[in-house]
């Protein structure tokens, strides 16, 4: 018998199995492919966002919402069925991403974004992988004069309320910063706060090696299995059934599927994206292009263009418009070679209505865990929100907890 059982091998089961390895927990983690990595945390932009103390708001101004509506934007893709099977969890993302609103819940989110680094440092130098991270930032480009003006009135804000640091970049100084840009854009940001990895799978394996090396498992397992006994809970693995004390579930957006069984019904907003990298590796940093709501990453495959949201079902088949107009938008104010790959990658991205992930003891379970629902922000919080939870398992809970309390969703 073990102590804990982790289901879910990506960044948020990782940092989840450290932080309890750490408290002397004997832990397993079970994964259907018996690897790190497998999903969002190797598909994503390998950065460490310490900037992204607002989650990601839905619009609630009417040109923008007519913008997605008509699919004018890039930013957002749609489909109908998908709408209407998620239309009350969208409902209340709406509701959530009034100014109001969003201002209370980027309180609490702004807490785990600014200390995301503090929670990596440690496992980055254990795992001997700090040659995937650079410290000095990504920019955050703008076409339009206005729409930079408006981001740099942001970044202002922010920067006093949260203390993020920043740069505001004219078109000059940002093409004297990345010589690859042609003209083309007003300028941008610079935030100066966010770490950059060169390759965001191999930075998870890294943490999971690391893992493994301080007596951890990792076993191939159906989380379908999962059942509560006597002694606790138990699950079918290839290695026969392993028994713990305690289950934690951080499977994403796999995550209420799972917990439907158990009685729980998960709110949940699934943004699917995509990747894909071409030849040659242009910029120095990476450049998100507000123009094309797509982020622009150099990386050892190669450089990786990644897409916004779609809003569609997770065992859809590839729609891939976002990715080729990014690609086009690219195109425009780069030179770069082919694709790497013959397909394009795409995951999901688990997004709660609230934005806050889902961190914290089962309401109707002993022993049951929830680690999921990090949205666009599992890469960065994946080691903050495991160290949270290992914290309170323990009888230590961070006053943080309770915005992220699975009971909130009752």
């Amino acid at each position: 018998m073990t102590d804990v059982i982790v289901l879910g091998a990506g960044m948020a089961g990782v940092g989840a199995a450290l932080a309890l390895q750490a408290q002397g927990k004997d832990v397993v983690i079970v994964d259907r492919k018996a690897s790190f990595a497998g999903e969002a945390s190797y598909g994503n932009a390998g950065i460490i966002q310490a900037e992204a103390v607002e989650p990601y708001a839905m619009p609630t101004d009417i040109p923008s919402l007519l913008a997605i509506a008509l699919k004018r934007t890039n930013d957002v893709e749609w489909h109908v069925e998908p709408i209407l099977a998620e239309l009350r969890s969208l409902l209340a993302y709406f509701r959530n991403s009034q100014p109001g609103r969003l201002k209370t819940i980027s309180a609490t989110y702004g807490k785990l974004i600014r200390r995301s680094r503090e929670d990596h440092a440690p496992l980055i130098e254990a795992a001997g992988a700090d040659a995937l991270i650079r410290r000095d930032g990504f920019h955050q480009a703008y076409r339009d004069g206005a729409k930079l003006a408006a981001a740099v009135k942001k970044a202002e804000r922010i920067n006093e309320v949260f203390g993020v640091g920043f740069t505001a970049l004219d078109g000059e100084r940002l093409m004297a910063a990345e010589p690859a840009l042609k003209p083309g854009f007003a300028g941008a940001i610079h935030w100066t706060d966010s770490w950059c990895c060169s390759s965001p799978g191999d930075l998870t394996r890294a943490y999971g090696e690391l893992f493994l090396k301080r007596g951890g498992k990792l076993l191939d397992g159906d989380a379908e299995t999962l059942a509560q006994d006597k002694t606790g809970w138990r699950i079918d693995t290839h290695d026969g059934v392993i028994t713990a004390k305690d289950a934690l579930i951080c499977l994403g957006a796999w995550s209420p599927k799972l917990l439907t069984r158990f009685g729980y019904k998960i709110p949940m907003v699934r943004k699917r994206g995509y990747h894909q990298h071409f030849q040659n590796n242009p910029l120095d940093k990476p450049l998100m292009d507000a123009s094309v709501g797509a982020v622009f990453v150099p990386m050892k495959a190669g450089m990786r263009i990644t897409t916004g949201a779609e809003l569609t079902a997770m065992q859809a088949t590839q729609n891939l418009r976002q990715l080729h107009e990014a690609e086009e938008g690219a195109r425009k104010v780069l030179d770069f070679g082919g694709p790497v790959e013959n397909r394009p990658w795409h995951g999901t991205r688990p997004c709660m209505p609230d934005m806050l992930p889902v961190v914290g003891k089962a309401p109707r379970h002993d022993g049951l865990w929830f680690d999921f629902g990090h949205g666009h922000q599992g890469f960065t919080l994946g080691p903050t929100t495991g160290v949270l939870l290992a914290d309170l398992m323990a009888g230590r809970a961070d006053p943080v907890m309770e915005a992220l309390s699975p009971a909130r969703l009752s």
